[in-house]
């Protein structure tokens, strides 16, 4: 064999070999990747149910000190929280010291502060478990107990984006009335036995108030996120009009995505994928109501998209809104770990997963088992998506590896 025929030869077996050893090695990086979201799986199984108690056994820190301390630019709290029962104990217990009107908003709420000086957001009760919210998909008030199933479906989908949230009942007239700012007050009604408020918001109304069963009313508390990471609002590129017979551009435009791929921060970091995660969250939860969502400022598209807000769900379970999956079906991408998690939560381990996680709650049971039933059912509808774009466009272009090491030093 000549020289030259040699080095060509030698040069395509060269190539071969490292194509080979990149393709195993691709292999094996991803092996190795599915077993640790197998492994996180089960370790999120084996802590699913919180025992609510004021022990903080790994620290001397007051339970508001180590929640602040747990929130970094990619999650609220971390996976391994020896100390979640200890702070949403307190987030429960703890003494009210104020009550005033909630923070801007279209819904009624209050912010109490708790002793300690931490602030909670109060949505108190409006709904029966088995009232049936009629009308569009975003229709009716907030749900309480909606906030504290999506906590723990944040949780379990192991995303840990959305703020503790754990319900709570207080006695207005010794608890609120006694610390409330005059212009919470001045909301303040009876109506036949039972004490009500309407407080200040866009539609707060006086002739729609939430009332207490007597003096004691049922609600969530939502832990208020550090001053130290300040919100930025972001307007939601996939978000409705609310106006009849105008439609956004998403809903029109089959190549929108492409679109949003070319905007910042869309066209790079790990926006976009959250905004499919939090589709996947939204239409599992049946929240059609995200027309913005929050980051930490300054983040150039870094940080995290943080799951506030999530009141507008559980409202129908008969209802299952497929536009709210536009983000998913029109980009065709999600997560690799993900996809994994979705999967190890079909046949009907999600609902036994959520029941489990709310079972602690001072509140429980937090939802009715049409909404628990209603989880599987969706699921099965993301799985479904998945697999046409998977179809249609192969695994390698729409399972994404997006794993992001999270540091809390």
């Amino acid at each position: 064999m000549k020289l030259k025929q040699r080095v060509v030869l030698l040069a395509i077996l060269l190539i071969i070999f490292i194509f080979t050893k990149v393709f195993l090695l691709d292999n094996l990086d991803t092996s190795a990747a599915n077993r640790e979201d197998q492994r996180a799986f089960h370790r999120m199984m084996a802590s699913l149910r919180l025992e609510l108690s004021p022990r903080l056994e790994h620290t001397l820190q007051s339970p508001w000190e180590i929640a602040s301390q747990w929130v970094v630019p990619r999650e609220v709290y971390p996976e391994d929280t020896p100390e979640l029962g200890a702070v949403m104990h307190a987030m429960t217990t703890k003494r009210i010291v104020k009550a005033d009107v909630g923070y801007k908003g279209t819904q009624l709420k209050a912010l109490l502060i708790l002793e300690g000086g931490q602030k909670v957001v109060f949505k108190p009760k409006r709904y029966a478990r088995d009232y049936v919210v009629e009308g569009e998909p975003y229709a009716g008030y907030d749900r309480h107990n909606a906030e504290v199933a999506a906590f723990h479906l944040d949780r379990i989908l192991g995303f840990r984006r959305a703020p503790l949230v754990v319900g709570r009942f207080v006695n207005l007239r010794t608890e609120i009335k006694p610390v409330a700012t005059d212009q919470l007050l001045s909301t303040f009604m009876t109506l036949g036995n039972n004490t009500c408020f309407y407080g200040k918001c866009y539609y707060c109304r006086e002739t729609e108030p939430a009332c207490a069963d007597g003096d004691v009313m049922e609600g969530s508390v939502t832990l208020w996120l550090p001053d130290v990471w300040p919100l930025q609002k972001h307007r939601h590129p996939w978000g409705r009009t609310y106006r009849e017979g105008k439609l956004a551009r998403w809903e029109y435009d089959e190549s929108y995505c492409d679109a949003v791929k070319k905007t910042s921060p869309y066209d790079s970091g790990p926006r976009l994928l959250d905004i499919i995660d939090t589709a996947v969250f939204d239409y599992l939860i049946g929240n059609a109501d995200r027309h913005h969502y929050e980051s930490f400022q300054d983040d150039e598209g870094a940080s995290m998209l943080i799951l506030l807000d999530n009141a507008k769900s559980f409202g129908n379970p008969a209802l299952d809104e497929r536009s709210i999956l536009a983000p998913l079906y029109q980009c065709c991408i999600i997560r690799v770990s993900t996809w994994n998690r979705l999967n190890y939560l079909k046949n009907g381990v999600l609902k036994s997963a959520l029941k489990t996680a709310m079972s602690h709650d001072p509140i429980s049971p937090v939802l009715s088992d049409p909404h628990l039933d209603a989880l599987d059912q969706r699921l099965l509808s993301i799985l479904a998506t998945v697999k046409q774009c998977t179809d249609q466009f192969g695994p390698d272009v729409v399972l994404v590896e997006d794993r992001m090491t999270l540091s809390h030093l």
